[in-house]
């Protein structure tokens, strides 16, 4: 596979789970890094916490344990300005902008006909309208290298209804068309991007109490229970990948042996994208 090491990537939501996967496994491929991550309070409607500021220090530092640079960025992906001006100071660093992962995202709860402005409006913000600044952020450093890999992290629930979470649905499948855009847009200069689209990864987003209940469809949910439910979803009868399944085919993506994959979506799904038309 490609020779990564000297190369640059911005990893949002990169404290803990995807993220701080992918983070690592670049790190120890020689790749220097840019950390974007938010602690703070649960997003609207949502028991799931988001990486801390000590999330952040602790990945950090075991990245520059590798022998690779490191900077890191307390930023939300709703904040445009702060996104480029990150990108402009992890290629002021570094060198270059070689590679963005636009993975940060929330996850909640509710019904079409209870939910929230505001939690709808949230979800949208983050989970698309996040990976839309993060691309916008890295483009001019893309246009000017005349070479660039970005990736955002999708999710089987881009690719079909699931009730309940209508609005992270709505994001998934809106940053699948964004992405693919953006792709045509990045050919004339050397750059391609793609989605990666996993199904349920065994991270802190599915992980607690509330998304229990909400695969095993009752109240008070074991994580066996969610298992299991979650088994069902699965043609391969897992419940559930792990970070560093999704890691992989991010590794692919930056390879050179994918320098004519774009605008493509490369499902980790244990088989669930086999039931589907798209």
């Amino acid at each position: 596979m490609t020779t990564l090491s000297g190369k640059s990537a911005l990893i949002t939501g990169g404290a803990r789970g995807q993220g701080r996967s992918h983070a690592l496994a670049l790190a120890k491929a020689g790749v220097n890094i840019g950390l974007v991550d938010l602690g703070g309070k649960p997003p609207l409607g949502s028991a799931v916490s988001l990486g801390t500021a000590d999330d952040l220090a602790r990945t950090k530092g075991e990245i520059e344990a590798l022998g690779v640079g490191c900077l890191s960025a307390e930023a939300d992906v709703r904040d445009g300005a702060a996104l480029s001006a990150f990108a402009d100071e992890l290629a002021a660093e570094f060198g270059s902008v070689d590679y963005a992962l636009a993975n940060a995202g929330i996850f909640s709860w509710g019904e079409v006909a209870e939910m929230s402005d505001d939690t709808w409006q949230e979800m949208l913000d983050v989970n698309l309208g996040g990976i839309f600044k993060t691309f916008r952020a890295v483009a001019p450093h893309f246009k000017r290298q005349n070479s660039g890999r970005a990736i955002a992290t999708a999710s089987m629930a881009g690719r079909g209804g699931f009730a309940m979470i209508s609005h992270y649905v709505a994001a998934k499948w809106g940053l699948i068309g964004l992405t693919k855009s953006f792709a045509l847009e990045l050919v004339p200069h050397g750059a391609t991007a793609n989605v990666v689209a996993p199904t349920n990864c065994e991270t802190d987003m599915i992980d607690n109490e509330r998304a229990y209940a909400f695969f095993a469809g009752k109240e008070g949910a074991t994580k066996d229970d969610a298992a299991e439910a979650c088994k069902t979803m699965v043609p391969q009868g897992i419940p559930w990948i792990q970070p560093q399944d999704v890691t992989n085919a991010v590794l692919f993506l930056l390879s050179d042996e994918a320098q004519h994959v774009t605008g493509e979506v490369l499902h980790v799904s244990g088989g669930m994208s086999a039931t589907n038309a798209v």
